[in-house]
């Protein structure tokens, strides 16, 4: 079995999840990966890795040998003052990458914009309201110039809302950090993050350039329904929601601006793949049972 070269631009959750699944799949790999700090070694389950710098106006020389090498590149790092520096980096700087297999861009649901509540696909309108939205689809469109311009292997995977064992509405509820907005006919999708790393896991080996899909569970919800669940499994007070115009969170406004189903038929079928959490029920129920 060959050593695969993973080259991560960032490395958050779904990075971390995704080389977690290759562990647990005994895949041998080489890992590189990248941060805003000074280049440095980082330890993640017991194995070392070199983190260099990346940013928008400093890299490490390194990575450039470190790209050409890789056979996967992760890209997890949001665009930055409207600008993904991923893709600009790549253009300036590196003309061929000959033993990749796929680039795989982490964009956002947030590029559909509002859709009243209706399902959307990857065939759907785009039409972002969100400052985040529009970066993101601006970047989307960069990545497909760049990929066809130098012929370069890319999948673009629209995340929907992501959930962890770590970062999740239990905990929010725990802590009393929970603001529910009173908004009708307002739905979204989310995540696991865990499912997010075994469909990526997935892609190694079944891959198709220039293709997006949408990453999200079977069940968009309200907020409101995901918090009433959340409360009743840990025997909470539901929280008491508020109106949109007494929210003063610029984030939350936004969130609140986009209401759609996001619909995942293409990424079930493409990547044969059984939802290890097919709604906030199973997720939420999991966190809850073992202890998180």
């Amino acid at each position: 079995m060959s050593k695969l070269k993973v080259f991560c631009f960032g490395f958050g959750q779904v990075a971390k999840n995704f080389i977690n699944k290759l562990i647990n799949e005994k895949k041998d790999f080489d890992l590189s990966v990248t941060s805003r700090q000074e280049t440095h070694q980082i330890e993640f389950n017991d194995i070392k890795i070199n983190s260099y710098q990346f940013n928008n106006n400093k890299f490490d020389d390194s990575i450039k040998k470190k790209i050409e090498e890789a056979n996967y590149i992760l890209v997890s790092i949001p665009p930055i003052d409207g600008k993904d520096i991923v893709v600009n980096f790549l253009d300036t700087n590196l003309k061929k990458i000959t033993n990749c297999k796929w680039i795989t861009y982490l964009s956002a649901t947030s590029v559909y914009g509002d859709h009243k509540g209706d399902w959307v696909n990857e065939d759907s309108a785009t039409q972002p309201t969100s400052g985040n939205g529009i970066n993101r689809l601006e970047a989307e469109k960069n990545w497909k110039s760049l990929s066809n311009k130098n012929n370069y292997p890319l999948q673009i995977f629209r995340l929907a809302g992501i959930y962890s064992n770590e970062f999740n509405i239990l905990k929010r509820l725990k802590t009393g950090k929970v603001q529910i907005v009173d908004k009708k006919n307002h739905f979204f999708s989310r995540i696991h993050v865990e499912d997010i790393a075994n469909i990526l896991f997935k892609s190694l080996d079944n891959f198709k350039n220039n293709e997006i899909y949408n990453i999200c569970d079977d069940k968009p919800a309200s907020q409101i329904e995901v918090a009433a669940y959340g409360a009743k499994l840990l025997k909470l007070e539901k929280p008491n929601s508020v109106k949109l115009d007494e929210v003063e969170s610029e984030m939350l406004q936004n969130f609140y601006k986009d209401s759609k189903k996001v619909d995942n038929k293409k990424m079930k079928a493409f990547f044969k793949y059984d939802l290890k959490f097919p709604s906030y029920e199973e997720g939420l129920n999991y966190i809850f049972n073992n202890g998180i």
